[in-house]
Order: structure tokens, then sequence, then C-alpha cells
């Protein structure tokens, strides 16, 4: 199915894309990219994610020239309008033509930078697929499937590159589980919650193949590697209760010691708390309280909501979840942290009554 559709794509790309560029493009950039696409598809890739644009216009242009969506689709797929996405695409294609970027594949160090912001991208749009940013809907599985894709095809290109196979296994093994997350009527279910029977076994043997792959290529360090394995412990157990999560808990350390984010260390706290006691995993997570890129973090308030539920903190809890449905754009994950602000708000009066 890949095949084909790259296939198509590259018929599509004949026919629509010399119409498409912009008129003011250089006639070296316009001509590259009308090149035969099986020869310079990689080249096309980093050009589309070249450092001088901005991520935004790296992933409008990814996705208009590589994902094969129109304008309005990526405008719909974000909840933009369709003239900023349009103009976003043009200025792109005009940037890298007034820089005379070059359409081609960078080497040494060059490469390794470029292709940090090339899974950068292709992960950025499988995310917002996973758990949309904002908008009515809490998964947009489109653009988890375009993000996969293109994981694929980079994996056919680049086929030494550990950290590519790293992220395709990792997209996959995420994506296994999206028929699982939603209720009957689009409501979201949270991973311990889950109906693991629905999780889709093709995708998680493909991901773990793909894991497979890039450790074997000494890949056992890199960010999405890491990440990737960290799925697998999920992917691995057949309930929720069968999660290694000490063994989380470690591949979060050295995710942390590569890649130091408070993101990674929320992620790490909840993985704490699962292994050694939600008092373990508040304490991980109040260490963070203080840090400024999560002052409007909707997920800090969140874990630490859920930490506090669980050692029967309901009024404090109560409070954090009610700071998280405000802090998200998300309608479904809005109404699901309000939910659980009321339920604490109810337990939390039953147990002043006792």
């Amino acid at each position: 199915i890949d095949r084909l559709r790259h296939n198509k794509l590259a018929q599509r790309k004949h026919e629509e894309l010399g119409r498409e560029m912009d008129a003011e493009a250089t006639p070296d950039f316009d001509a590259a990219l009308d090149d035969d696409i099986g020869d310079n598809l990689l080249s096309l890739i980093f050009t589309a994610c070249h450092p001088l644009l901005s991520t935004d216009a790296r992933v409008a242009l990814t996705l208009r020239l590589l994902g094969g969506l129109t304008t309005d689709e990526i405008a719909r797929a974000f909840l933009a309008s369709e003239p900023p996405v349009a103009q976003r695409i043009v200025r792109a294609k005009r940037t890298l033509s007034d820089a005379h970027a070059p359409f081609e594949v960078p080497r040494g160090q060059e490469l390794s930078a470029r292709l940090a912001s090339v899974l950068e991208v292709i992960y950025l749009i499988f995310n917002e697929g996973y758990a949309a940013t904002a908008g009515e809907d809490w998964t947009r599985p489109q653009l988890c499937e375009e993000a996969q894709r293109l994981g694929r095809i980079l994996a056919g290109l680049a086929p030494q590159e550990p950290e590519v196979h790293g992220l395709v296994a990792l997209m996959e093994i995420q994506a296994s589980r999206l028929a699982a997350r939603l209720g009957p009527d689009g409501e979201p279910i949270l991973l311990l919650d889950q109906n693991r029977a629905l999780w889709d076994r093709l995708l998680i043997r493909r991901g773990l193949e793909a894991l497979e792959r890039a450790v074997a290529l000494r890949g056992e360090g890199g960010p999405y590697v890491l990440q990737a394995a960290i799925a697998a412990c999920h992917a691995r157990a057949g309930t929720a209760e069968e999660t290694d999560w000490p063994r989380i808990v470690a591949l979060y350390d050295g995710l942390a010691r590569l890649t130091p984010s408070p993101v990674v260390e929320l992620n790490r706290a909840v993985a704490v708390g699962m292994a050694f006691g939600p008092g373990a995993g508040l304490e991980a997570t109040d260490r963070l309280t203080g840090e400024p890129a999560l002052k409007n973090y909707h997920l800090l308030p969140a874990v630490r909501g859920d930490l506090l539920e669980k050692l029967d903190r309901f009024g404090e809890a109560r409070s954090e979840f009610e700071r998280a449905a405000s802090l998200t754009r998300n309608a479904r994950e809005q109404k699901l942290l309000s939910d659980r602000a009321a339920s604490c708000a109810t337990r939390a009066a039953q147990g002043q009554t006792a």
C-alpha cells in the first residue's frame, strides 16, 4: 500500500507541483522540485525541513510536498484558515529560493543536525494526530497515517540511521492504540483503562521489528529509540498491571540525560508514581512546579491531580483538574478533566460528611 501511494504521489507531483510552485521561485529550485521523485525524494525531505524555515513552515511544506495533502486539508488538520496556511507555504518556498538553498542531502555534521529537524517535523505531525492540541476531536488519525508513511519512506531511504527506525517504531506502536483511545462517543480513554484487545497487533509487530533494527544499528541511546523502547514496554504488557514500570523509569532516566527537558521529567514522574507509589510520583512532580516552560502546560496540573486523587487528597486534586481543564484547548480533554474534577469534588464532600 505504501508503494502504491508512493507511486501515486510521484505521478501527482509531476502533474501538480510544477503548477503550484510560487511564480517568484527561482528556476533552479523550481526545476529541482520537478525532478524524478524516486531519485530526489530524500533531497526533497531535507529541503522541506530546512533550518531556514520556522517549524510551522516546515510542517506545512512537508505535508504539502511529501504528504500529498492539499492546502485546505492542512488547514483543517491544524484548525487554521486556508489563506494563512497557503501564504505560509508560499513564503517557505520563497525563503528557500531567495537563499538559494541547495536541493541535496547534507553531509557530515550538517546531516546529523538536519536529520534531527526532519524527524522532529514528522513526529510533530504524528503527535498532532495522536493528541490534537485543540478542537472537538481528541485524535486525528489521518495525520498519524501521513507521519507514519513519511517515516517509512525515510527509513527506506536512510536504512542505516538508527534514529529513523526508532521514530518509525515509536509511531507504529503509538498508533496501534488509536482505536482503543476513544470511547463510543469519541470520549478519551486513558492508557491504563484501554481495552488492549483493540490494540493493532500488526502495527505493534511492525514497531517492535523497527526497534530491533534500530538497536542492531547500535542505536540504543538515541532519543527516538529510547521513546520507542518505552512504548514497547506498554505494547508487551498483556494488562496494565503487567507493565514494567521500573524499566520505564530507567529509560526515562536515560532520555533525561540525553535530552534534558521538563516534559521528559514530567513523564518520568508519572512512571515513578506507577513504579514506586503516588507519593514518590508527587514528590517528583512537585519539583517541576516552578519550571517556566510548564507554567501553562495543562498536563502538569493533570498529573498532580491524578497523583493527589490516588492519595485520597480529593480537594487538592479537584483544584488541579480544574486548572488543567482551563489550560487545555481540546474540548474532549477539557471535558475529561472537568469530569475528574467533579468526581473529586463529590468524593471530598463525602469524606467531610463521613
